[in-house]
């Protein structure tokens, strides 16, 4: 067997891995079982909760082949082979009712997530795409904030694109001591202070004994840019937010013309 140099290919999930109808295309999955069957640990990261991605971890067989995921934009790491959580870092509950205060105050949409839910105060066409994506319930409250009593994992907030760029630049002014990033235009994830994919990319990274330079990161957002610039390769699918493109080290096709196997026939199985 031909030895590769990269020992792990990291794969962002909506936009990257998954078509836009959210499913992983046969080329993509049947070059996947390739480079675990190589012994390459393909992990999950995603700013999906846990239980949005486990059904997917598990079509790529990905517990079989004792691999990870980094769910919530990397504050959370779990052990798919033990089905236990590995890492956790969250919000506190005065952090989610402050950032609830700045939310009302820009006029976004707010949500995070109790007991596998989607809480929220309001609707929106932006929340219903989010429960679209996780397929988790929505549980619609009067108050915010009496409902969220406990830590959580993150917030998002949302609105329309070109509005929440504006936010964005405000509230990385505002709460500097909070890790702020765009997974698709009109979700501004909202995390712990140095919580991102590439610190818990590091940390697993660094518990497999896998070098930087044996690392290979795919992705096509905000969210996606730390562990692009982390990873020893750096890939961007075709549909790459525009500001980001030249961030990487290559682009491939996009995430409906199998760009993720590309990236595996190229730089993993060549």
């Amino acid at each position: 067997m031909k030895h590769t140099k990269y020992k792990m290919i990291v794969l962002d999930m909506d936009d990257t891995l998954l078509t836009d109808d959210h499913t992983i295309s046969e080329e993509n999955k049947e070059l996947i079982f390739k480079a675990q069957e190589l012994g390459v640990y393909v992990v999950l990261a995603s700013g999906r909760p846990t239980s949005a991605m486990t059904a997917y971890a598990k079509e790529l067989k990905m517990d079989f082949y004792n691999s990870f995921m980094l769910s919530y934009n990397g504050a959370v790491i779990t052990d798919l082979k033990d089905n236990k959580i590995l890492f956790e870092q969250t919000l506190t509950k005065e952090q989610i009712h402050e950032l609830h205060d700045y939310s009302l105050e820009s006029k976004t949409h707010i949500i995070t997530y109790v007991n596998d839910a989607i809480v929220s105060e309001t609707d929106s066409e932006y929340i219903e795409i989010e429960k679209h994506i996780t397929g988790l319930p929505h549980n619609k409250v009067n108050s915010f904030k009496e409902e969220v009593q406990t830590n959580a994992v993150k917030c998002i907030l949302l609105e329309e694109p070109s509005y929440l760029k504006t936010v964005e630049g405000d509230l990385k002014l505002r709460m500097p001591h909070l890790s702020v990033s765009m997974s698709k235009p009109f979700f501004l994830e909202v995390a712990q202070q140095g919580i991102d994919k590439a610190f818990s990319l590091k940390k697993l990274a660094e518990k497999l004994d896998i070098n930087q330079s044996e690392i290979i990161a795919v992705g096509n957002a905000g969210n996606d840019l730390t562990m692009i610039e982390y990873a020893g390769l750096g890939v961007w699918v075709d549909n790459v937010d525009p500001e980001l493109r030249d961030k990487g080290d290559v682009v491939v096709a996009s995430n409906n013309n199998h760009g993720v196997a590309e990236v595996i026939r190229k730089y993993i199985l060549n």
